[in-house]
């Protein structure tokens, strides 16, 4: 099981082997770490269902209000080598978040979050933690409770962002259901992409476009958005909605 945190200690001194663009890179703790404020989060593994599912993409997706809020830098690292890290993060939501094999465990183990999980087959790996480090020192720590399997309770992104900052707003998420070649449908999405609003554009196929508008919001035409669970409505709604935001 995991050992008490590290808060108000140095992180271990490392040298860190990853791969970036097919080339290998090193990177030392003192320079991830020193002069800068940094969000850790480290997990069992790889391609694992909550790692894959859940804990990396709102990393990803909150690591912008991270930076508007201070956090130079959100970091993720698993006791895999690095071209395990390197595919996962190909497959992944990972495109705001350095992904950092701790392939021989060193980091962790200083860390004292390196676990055994060989009933699993796993072999060593990390606990599952999240951390915010502030010129190296470790400034504080959300370590899950020592409970059976892998839990998953306080480690998440929202809450070591409410942490940096109680009050940070998070953004909105936003989805476009569109249809191809619908002109509507493209006004809509420059007005979001003027705006700088991060949107998924959902596309349906005519096949099911009917049903599905029908089953989804009770609407015939395309697009139609969604702000957060909530239906904002067509393009006139779309507009009003981006315009309002501007305000």
């Amino acid at each position: 099981m995991p050992q008490p945190t590290r808060e108000g200690q140095p992180v271990p001194q490392v040298k860190f082997r990853y791969r970036a663009d097919n080339e290998w890179k090193e990177i030392t703790s003192d320079a991830l770490f020193k002069g800068r404020t940094v969000a850790v989060f480290s997990l069992p593994g790889a391609f694992t269902p909550t790692c894959s599912s859940t804990h990396l993409p709102r990393f990803n997706e909150l690591a912008p209000t991270f930076r508007d809020n201070g956090v130079d830098q959100v970091v993720c690292v698993a006791v895999n080598d690095p071209f395990v890290m390197e595919e996962w993060a190909k497959s992944q939501e990972s495109d705001n978040v350095f992904m950092l094999p701790d392939g021989n465990g060193a980091f962790t183990e200083q860390m004292g979050m390196l676990v055994d999980k060989s009933d699993l087959n796993f072999g060593k790996r990390s606990w599952r933690y999240s951390m915010l480090v502030r010129d190296g020192i470790v400034e504080k720590m959300f370590v899950e409770p020592e409970e059976p399997g892998d839990p998953f309770k306080v480690s998440d992104a929202d809450t070591l962002l409410h942490y940096v900052n109680k009050n940070a707003r998070e953004p909105d998420q936003v989805a476009l259901l569109t249809r191809e070649g619908c002109a509507f449908c493209a006004k809509a999405k420059k007005l979001l992409d003027d705006a700088g609003i991060p949107y998924a554009d959902v596309p349906l196929p005519h096949s099911i476009r009917t049903r599905a508008l029908g089953a989804i919001c009770k609407a015939g035409t395309v697009p139609q958005m969604f702000v957060n669970g909530e239906l904002i409505g067509g393009s006139d709604a779309v507009e009003a909605w981006v315009q309002q935001r501007r305000r």
